[in-house]
């Protein structure tokens, strides 16, 4: 009879002991995403559009009533109804009344599809449910006191738009190409900090302060 042959069992890797010396590893964090545009309630136009509407069924819905009530239309339905029977297609009031009614609801299209609030800046969202924006003027406050740090630096200007920003400086007792220089670098990083969804490119003038007329 032949011997039984030992069972082989897999070796395992003996766990490493950690270094206590050694920090922990910490997962690494997803980047933030951004907060993207912030749409307008549009409460005006909306209740502008809906009074309109409401008052047109309204007033339609009146002389049509009145009409199967045995009573005459009244007198603007009865001239629309001539005028549109005697016009031609081409006719200027025909084509303007069309362009009107068409720019109308461009417009009503164009604010449907745009998200509005143009003077909230989005920013980043450190957490998955929150969601913040910026203002303009805040963001204009935050680079001229930024930029009135700098030595040399009279007066400065910000103009704050959604992709841009406009930086007017006046210098007086320095070189204009070093304060250009320190401009550069303190409104770059500054612009960092506001944690923007999309940072702003920054335009930088510098120029000296005009003198005052006696």
């Amino acid at each position: 009879m032949s011997e039984p042959r030992p069972t082989e069992h897999p070796t395992r890797p003996l766990p490493v002991p950690e270094d206590p010396g050694r920090p922990p590893k910490t997962p690494a964090l997803p980047l933030p995403a951004g907060s993207g545009r912030f749409w307008s309630p549009r409460r005006v136009p909306a209740g502008i559009v809906a009074l309109l509407l409401l008052a047109g069924a309204g007033l339609l819905l009146y002389d049509v009533c009145a009409v199967r009530a045995d009573h005459p239309a009244m007198y603007w339905r009865r001239a629309l109804a001539r005028q549109l029977a005697g016009r031609p297609l081409d006719d200027t009031w025909v084509l303007a009344g069309a362009a009107v009614v068409a720019a109308l609801g461009m417009w009503l299209i164009l604010l449907a599809v745009t998200p509005g609030l143009r003077r909230l800046l989005p920013m980043l969202r450190p957490r998955p449910d929150v969601r913040a924006a910026l203002a303009r003027e805040a963001a204009a406050l935050v680079l001229r006191d930024r930029a009135m740090e700098i030595s040399g630096v009279r007066a400065v200007r910000v103009r704050m738009r959604r992709g841009k920003a406009d930086v007017r400086a006046d210098a007086h007792f320095r070189d204009l190409d070093e304060v250009h220089a320190d401009l550069d670098a303190t409104l770059a990083d500054a612009v960092q900090g506001l944690g923007l969804t999309r940072p702003p490119a920054v335009s930088v003038r510098v120029r000296r302060p005009g003198r005052k007329k006696g």
